[in-house]
């Protein structure tokens, strides 16, 4: 098992707003409106749904996390399972892709917010992408700046504020909410809800960004399942609240319309355009923080990759006071998706393959069971929704939009290239980086 410095310096709560910042972000302001155009008036079923699959993911998260706290965070999960070879290397590359897919899709979302705040409803394209791509900016300096411990700081400080505004927001708008438009007449086929969980399913992905926490915890195998359940918990029950809020507030159509900016518009009929102003000031603080973790992870996960020999050595040199040319490379990756790319395409890339990730650390865990003691039929449970998920949402939504299928397609053939040619580039491949490491890596079988 990797050695890490483990600082001892995050706690549970701060691992465990990291999780929520970068979930609520990457989640309900970005995607509200999207998964209403498949699951109706039903998405705060299908944000339970996806929670209860993400619950699942999180019990097996927390127990191969405390078995192997790292800062590898998923990525170590995979090395113990498969080794530190190719499967290892080629999950890596899809893993850090969805990290950057994460990151574009919430700094759009902040620039839609964000420039509805400053130029009015009528914001242009080109705006909303300069104002994405300021948040980029910003808390890729602050991740390169700032030490791991007050980066965690930060995102509990703007967590705690963003908790607390959306479950009055919840609460308010649930006490005047019309239920007659969440009347279940009103639903459309269970296939369609369960379709899209795979979208709501993404707004849970940011609970891995806790895994990433483990290193830096004194006491990880008592903290980690804490921080785990407790940010999975959180983010559930406001996903959940907050879409029987909107939805019971606004009318399908508009909430569809109002795209990213469906929470703002649900606050208008009861607190007016100061609802509105208060709500989108909100989703700015929660988007930008799910950036700042996605960075945070990004930069720990390039820095053990790099250790481990699964990524080019020069990705880990130093930049900045605490972070690595990774993040300086990330970042100019991440801008670019965003000037290339909408919300829509992204999010639907980044679920399919997210899921696949899921299904590799399911198997991992499998191989690992007699290690992490984990309930084996748990284990099965968090591997089968995953793949029911997929499937269904490769029939129901892949099938209808060959243009995403063919980019997961390649991104997968892309990361397979990536993983087989780094390896075979002299300069890249460093003499023998990572070689210290690969024997206390090995697999661990029943």
């Amino acid at each position: 098992m990797e050695k890490t410095n483990a600082g001892g310096q995050i706690g549970v709560f701060d691992a465990a707003f990291l999780g929520v910042g970068a979930m609520v972000g990457a989640g309900i302001f970005a995607l509200l409106g999207e998964a209403g155009a498949i699951a109706g008036s039903a998405v705060w079923l299908s944000f339970l749904i996806a929670g209860v699959i993400a619950l699942l993911q999180g019990y097996s998260f927390a127990k191969l996390g405390t078995r192997y706290p790292s800062q590898g965070g998923t990525i170590e999960f995979l090395v113990q399972g498969f080794g530190n070879g190719h499967v290892t290397g080629v999950v890596s590359w899809l893993f850090y892709v969805v990290g950057q897919v994460i990151t574009v899709m919430v700094a759009l979302s902040f620039g839609s917010y964000a420039g509805t705040l400053f130029f009015g409803e009528d914001v242009s394209p080109e705006a909303t992408k300069l104002l994405a791509l300021v948040i980029i900016a910003v808390m890729a300096l602050l991740n390169l700046q700032a030490n791991r411990e007050g980066v965690a700081r930060v995102q509990t400080a703007i967590v705690w504020v963003v908790i607390a505004i959306l479950g009055g927001f919840a609460f308010i708008t649930i006490r005047h909410a019309e239920w007659s438009l969440l009347s279940p007449e009103n639903y459309p086929p269970f296939r369609s809800i369960i379709s899209s969980v795979a979208l709501t399913f993404f707004a849970f992905l940011g609970f891995a960004v806790v895994a990433f926490s483990a290193g830096d915890m004194k006491d990880p195998r008592r903290d980690l399942p804490k921080a785990m359940y407790l940010s999975l918990i959180i983010t559930t029950v406001l996903y959940v609240a907050i879409a029987i809020g909107v939805y019971g507030m606004l009318p399908l159509e508009e909430v569809i319309a109002a795209g990213e900016t469906a929470i703002a518009k649900a606050a208008e009929p009861i607190l007016g355009s100061a609802g509105f102003v208060i709500m989108t000031i909100v989703a700015c603080f929660s988007t930008s923080s799910a950036v700042n973790s996605q960075f945070f992870a990004t930069n720990g996960v390039i820095a053990y990759l790099t250790r481990i020999g699964q990524f080019p050595p020069v990705l880990g040199n130093g930049a900045g006071k605490n972070g690595n040319v990774g993040v300086v490379l990330s970042t100019i990756f991440v801008s670019v998706l965003t000037l290339l790319f909408d919300l829509s395409a992204i999010a639907s890339i980044g679920s399919a393959v997210a899921l696949v990730i899921f299904m590799m650390v399911g198997i991992a865990h499998l191989r690992l069971i007699k290690e992490t003691g984990a309930n084996r039929l748990i284990i099965y449970l968090s591997i089968l929704t995953v793949v029911v998920t997929l499937v269904v949402f490769a029939v129901e939504t892949l099938s209808q939009e060959p243009a995403t299928a063919l980019a997961i397609v390649i991104y997968l053939v892309l990361s397979v290239i990536a993983d087989a040619l780094w390896r075979a580039i002299p300069f890249l491949k460093g003499g023998d980086a990572g070689t210290s490491l690969s024997n206390d890596l090995e697999p661990m079988t029943d």
